[in-house]
């Protein structure tokens, strides 16, 4: 979070200074695709994409202060969402083809953020097993901090029923953790996710 300098790099970035608008991006970019990655799966960064070019365009006419454009950022990228499933439910896709050269990693990655990835990826898995919806609040109030009043502005309903759902999703995944701990009969330590962590 930006905090108090939060209005200058706003004024700055809605004026068109592009250090300024990266400060924006640095800041809020990491959960905007942590959020898309449960709601949208491999769309993400396709939807991101998106979401920051509605908010170039939009920027000179936004007004308020951090917590203000933490949701508006999130209401764009949920709208997008909802838009995306909208067209695959009237065109479905039907993938052929040879993939294999396509699924590789990237050349740079390092150990460390291997790790991280894992790490990440592990967990935002997990949340998308949730239903929906409690999936989306679940990103919006542990992932990326939101309070429930701005989460339920952007999901559309109260803020008692965010927190039912956070609660509810929460001890869900803690009965899901629970079971992965579990030591099955010929298991040498705790279950594994795919990429070979210990959960």
């Amino acid at each position: 979070m930006l905090g108090e300098g939060f209005p200058k790099v706003l004024s700055a970035a809605a004026d068109g200074d592009g250090a300024a608008f990266a400060m924006l991006w640095r800041d809020t970019h990491p959960p905007l695709l942590r959020y898309l990655w449960v709601a949208a799966g491999d769309a993400a960064e396709d939807l991101a994409s998106d979401v920051w070019l509605d908010v170039a365009r939009r920027i000179a006419r936004f007004r308020g202060g951090e917590p203000e454009f933490r949701g508006w950022l999130f209401t764009l990228a949920r709208r997008k969402v909802i838009d995306r499933r909208r067209y695959e439910a009237r065109h479905p896709e039907s993938p052929a083809g040879d993939i294999g050269p396509l699924d590789r990693p990237a050349s740079d990655d390092t150990f460390a953020s291997a790790l991280e990835g894992i790490s990440t990826e592990a967990a935002l898995t997990l949340i998308a097993t949730l239903p929906r919806d409690q999936a989306e609040i679940i990103v919006l109030r542990v992932v990326v901090g939101m309070e429930a009043t701005e989460v339920a502005r952007i999901v559309g309903k109260s803020a008692g029923a965010v927190r039912v759902a956070a609660h509810r999703g929460l001890r869900a995944l803690n009965a899901r953790l629970a079971g992965a701990r579990t030591v099955l009969p010929g298991q040498q330590g705790g279950a594994t996710d795919r990429g070979g962590v210990t959960l």
